[in-house]
């Protein structure tokens, strides 16, 4: 029996069928939610987690509604959530995973590498069902890893995202790690930048928020150092939302991120790092310097980044990553490319049109990505407009 939803037909049901159920919002979804979150052997990314989820939903858009997805194998077993809002874009009804460009990766929670294994068909079968109940003509996933803990994603079926993102193995030994990624004159030259430092600013220190207070302290730096950065590259602050302000400080009061700063005696704040983190992973989301240029030649960005990598490993984490795009400092340190795919499922004729144009202006940005000569034009087009719009 084939399914069609407005002119779409969804195919047979594949050998592993599995059976969608859509929950109204995320409180009604929240105790399955968190029972897989916590089951032995799930595979996900932080950015999945309920808290963190739970955060980012009060900067949802205007209009959009939460409708998580919890996906069963035919005895009635969760094998995947996937935490969808659906939101109507010029008069489609498009859905998407709750964390939009906050969130790195858009992968669902998987309840094991079994669940992983399923054919992706049942995936996208299940899902268009799905879909169809919720009211929505096409379900984007952008930003799928292909691999994620060495499993294929079922998940990663479509075009390659624009940018990929940058990953890091952790072991116990911290500088084994560091060893790994840095070569020997690289570790001297941080090793001198520090000393430079103290000797001009006075001892420094690697803290991370120990509580409300201090993470109110690296929030308040991070928003102040990166809206003079935004403003210097020609792009609107995605922070100066007070809604989006409020989603770091509810995360991180939830456990869901950890915030980190390259701290002097006297509480100067030289540099931030954020991540969404879970029992296994720290995931860079943010980070900032000190804008002042005399602060500069001192690195402080390099001279933190080395000090949360020793952190993580000494703290047990087994994986480091720092998110999708490229930049100077993650290929500095990560020995690992991340390959993303956006996919795109259509559930209505309205959905196959809205996928093919996504595609396509997927397939463009990310060949301007890949060409310097286009990425450096961008860039200075988005200054010219910030110096026009001063």
């Amino acid at each position: 029996m084939q399914l069609a939803v407005e002119g779409v037909a969804a195919g047979p049901a594949p050998v592993h069928a599995l059976t969608p159920e859509v929950f109204p919002s995320l409180a009604a979804a929240e105790a399955p939610w968190r029972a897989l979150e916590t089951a032995p052997g799930v595979v996900m990314t932080p950015y999945q987690r309920f808290d963190w989820v739970a955060a980012c939903a009060g900067i949802l858009p205007a209009g959009a509604r939460p409708c998580p997805v919890l996906l069963r194998d035919p005895a009635g077993r969760p094998q995947a959530l996937l935490p969808l809002f659906v939101h109507r874009e010029a008069g489609i009804r498009v859905g998407r995973v709750i964390g939009g460009r906050h969130a790195n990766y858009h992968m669902p929670l998987f309840a094991g590498p079994e669940a992983m294994a399923l054919a992706p068909d049942a995936y996208t079968a299940a899902l268009r069902r799905a879909g169809a109940r919720a009211g929505i003509d096409v379900i984007h996933l952008p930003d799928q890893p292909r691999l994620w803990n060495g499993l294929p994603n079922p998940l990663a079926q479509g075009s390659a995202s624009p940018s990929d993102a940058y990953g890091l193995a952790l072991e116990a030994d911290p500088d084994a790690v560091l060893k790994r990624v840095l070569s020997g004159d690289a570790r001297r030259k941080l090793r001198q930048k520090e000393k430079w430092l103290v000797a001009a600013h006075g001892p420094v220190a690697h803290r991370v928020a120990a509580d409300q207070a201090e993470g109110e302290a690296i929030l308040s730096a991070y928003l102040a150092q990166k809206a003079v950065r935004f403003a210097q590259a020609g792009i609107a602050d995605p922070f100066a939302d007070p809604a989006a302000r409020a989603f770091l400080r509810d995360a991180h009061r939830a456990g869901a991120l950890e915030l980190h700063a390259l701290r002097t005696e006297d509480g100067r704040i030289l540099a931030t790092f954020v991540g969404a983190v879970d029992a296994t992973r720290f995931s860079g989301m943010l980070t900032s310097f000190d804008p002042d240029p005399s602060l500069a030649r001192f690195s402080p960005g390099d001279l933190l980044l080395q000090a949360l990598i020793r952190d993580q490993a000494l703290r047990g984490r087994t994986a480091f990553d720092l998110g999708v795009g490229e930049a100077r400092y993650k290929a500095s340190v990560c020995d690992e490319t991340i390959a993303l795919v956006d996919a795109v499922i259509p559930v209505s004729l309205r959905g196959r049109a809205y996928g093919a144009v996504t595609e396509a202006g997927a397939r463009l940005k990310r060949r301007i990505k890949r060409d310097p000569r286009l990425w450096a034009l961008v860039g200075r087009v988005r200054k010219a407009m910030a110096r026009s719009s001063a």
